[in-house]
């Protein structure tokens, strides 16, 4: 998965998103401060200034789920609280391998959270049974 992503779904292609909102899947969650369209490396850079004050995230290219250009909306694949826990953008390094990886060491684990965040929990579930 850490190749494709750094890589905008073919649903999506490759468009400068700069200023368009970004919604998780349960919500709002800022608006697209800067877009990367370097194949193989692309990302988003997020602030979460509505939402999280003064707090920038960068979200891989292959989060995006889908974009509505009528609306200005980049659809990403994480929950809120997801986002809220990510890494916080580092200016300085956000150009590093070491960073990158970083990054998508986080967005890899949690990958399993947002399929299960929407489930109801409570008893009876198997993955709290083993």
């Amino acid at each position: 998965m850490s190749d494709d992503l750094w890589t905008y779904p073919d649903s999506v292609g490759r468009l400068d998103v700069t200023g368009y909102d970004v919604e998780a899947v349960d919500g709002d969650v800022g608006s697209v401060d800067e877009t990367s369209l370097d194949a193989g490396t692309s990302y988003l850079v997020v602030d979460t200034g509505r939402w999280i004050f003064g707090k920038k995230i960068l979200i891989p290219a292959g989060m995006v789920e889908r974009v509505d250009r009528d609306e200005e909306k980049v659809y990403v694949a994480r929950t809120k609280d997801e986002l809220a826990q990510a890494p916080e953008f580092d200016q300085d390094r956000y150009r590093e391998p070491g960073y990158r990886e970083q990054l998508s060491a986080y967005y890899a684990a949690s990958d399993g959270e947002s399929e299960t965040a929407e489930r109801p929990t409570g008893a009876g579930s198997e993955d709290e049974r083993s």
